[in-house]
């Protein structure tokens, strides 16, 4: 049964305000999608982890180099180093997969883990082991 049967004329002035506020919403959304589109670009979307020990004689790959970049490649390379007595963090910033600072190389193969994405779990020989995370 059609539900404006009574009052159609009213009915149809009503419906047309509901569209009216409808495409409203809608351009709202469509705006706020642009607006989150633009955002996007700079979420971390590239994530690598290198794991290695920092002394010969200290096993357990407990030091690491962490990546974590956007689609630009620019982001921020966290390593924390475990040593005897002491841990020691470094925090260096990434701008278009480089750094002003100089990286070391477990930093580098972080970065490139990160870059790459192309495997989801490495394990490179007995003293260090690399990950990648896509959050994609």
């Amino acid at each position: 049964m059609w539900p404006f049967k009574k009052k159609k004329i009213e009915n149809l002035s009503e419906l047309l305000k509901k569209i009216e506020k409808i495409e409203k919403k809608i351009e709202i959304l469509e705006k706020e999608i642009e607006e989150t589109k633009k955002e996007q670009q700079f979420f971390i979307k590239k994530v690598g982890v290198f794991k290695f020990n920092a002394l010969k004689n200290l096993g357990g790959n407990q030091s690491f180099a962490l990546a974590l970049l956007d689609e630009k490649d620019n982001g921020v390379v966290i390593s924390n180093l475990v040593l005897r007595e002491e841990n020691r963090i470094f925090a260096k910033l990434i701008k278009n997969g480089f750094s002003e600072n100089l990286l070391t190389e477990e930093e580098r193969k972080a970065i490139e883990i990160a870059k790459n994405g192309k495997e989801k779990f490495h394990h490179n020989k007995k003293t260090t082991s690399s990950y990648h995370f896509r959050t994609h």
